[in-house]
């Protein structure tokens, strides 16, 4: 008989993102989102990575205050560390994030 109890990989760690765009500037979640995909899907140690732009929902318990989000998946925390100070991602946030965003909201866990 098997474990009904799925499965966790402790040496995942998530990553995830909200972003809080400039209202100011109409193109800031294209932005946000291209510059993602250019500097930091490629840092190693990533596994998973997927960036969008929030999606409407009728539903009452989804956030539509955001406008972008990011879910980065690391192979451990340790990777993640790295990502933080990685020059890529030092890059992204002096470039993009800096020049078009406001607010974020993050959530790590393992």
């Amino acid at each position: 008989m098997s474990d009904p109890t799925p499965s966790v990989d402790p040496s995942r760690f998530s990553h995830v993102v909200m972003f809080w765009t400039d209202p100011a500037q109409p193109n800031a979640a294209d932005e946000l989102v291209a510059g993602a995909e250019q500097y930091l899907r490629n840092i190693p140690g990533v596994v998973f990575f997927h960036v969008g732009k929030m999606v409407p929902s009728h539903r009452p318990v989804v956030d539509q205050s955001y406008q972008v989000g990011l879910n980065v998946v690391f192979t451990d925390k340790g990777a993640q560390d790295i990502y933080q100070t990685h020059p890529e991602h030092v890059e992204f946030v002096e470039k993009v994030f800096k020049k078009v965003c406001k607010k974020v909201v993050i959530y790590d866990f393992a």
